[in-house]
């Protein structure tokens, strides 16, 4: 478990082995391992969120432990400061967060595609094509996206675009999170 140093704010519930561990504590830095990818990872090395430990506790069964950290940034990969909210503003499987997910995986797919190019790959055609024709499709599907008519179409049109955008956005270097931590910042409670 990972909490705000100073507010005592619950940031994340994270993953380590002996390693990141090690590392955690030699860096100052907090350092996961990442079950998907095999790795260990440093909070915020692609994003600069990273996690200054300030403290370690450990539980009574000395299973568990608690980092205080200071959280620059967001702690969630989502852009928000706490990878937690209340049960009551949570949703099922199948609507924002299960496709925030989506969004993710499909970024991740598309920054692949543009550090790993492959053959027969209309995201590795769109790249190499050039920032002049990216912005293009970009706006070529915002327009078939506001003049798309009925529900069906609208939703196909907007994937496209948020595709073409996702892809615009890589080719920049710009991240998702880096753009909901600039919707984060625009929210008014």
């Amino acid at each position: 478990m990972v909490q705000e140093f100073e507010t005592k704010e619950v940031l994340t519930l994270g993953y380590m082995n002996q390693e990141a561990y090690n590392k955690s504590i030699e860096t100052g830095l907090m350092h996961y391992y990442s079950r998907s990818k095999a790795r260990i990872r440093m909070k915020g090395e692609a994003s600069g969120n990273i996690q200054e430990i300030k403290d370690v506790m450990v539980d009574c069964d000395n299973d568990s432990l608690l980092f205080l950290v200071k959280q620059k940034g967001s702690a969630c990969h989502l852009g928000t400061k706490s990878c937690f909210r209340e049960l009551g503003t949570a949703v099922k499987k199948g609507d924002i967060d299960y496709s925030m997910e989506v969004i993710i995986e499909l970024e991740s797919l598309i920054n692949k595609r543009k550090e790993e190019p492959k053959t027969n790959s209309y995201t590795t055609e769109l790249f190499q094509s050039g920032e002049e024709n990216i912005k293009k499709k970009v706006g070529e599907e915002a327009v078939e996206t506001i003049l798309a008519h009925g529900k069906d179409r609208i939703i196909y049109e907007t994937a496209d675009l948020f595709y073409h955008l996702l892809v615009y956005l890589s080719f920049e270097g710009i991240k998702l999170s880096d753009i909901m931590n600039e919707l984060s910042k625009r929210r008014k409670n």
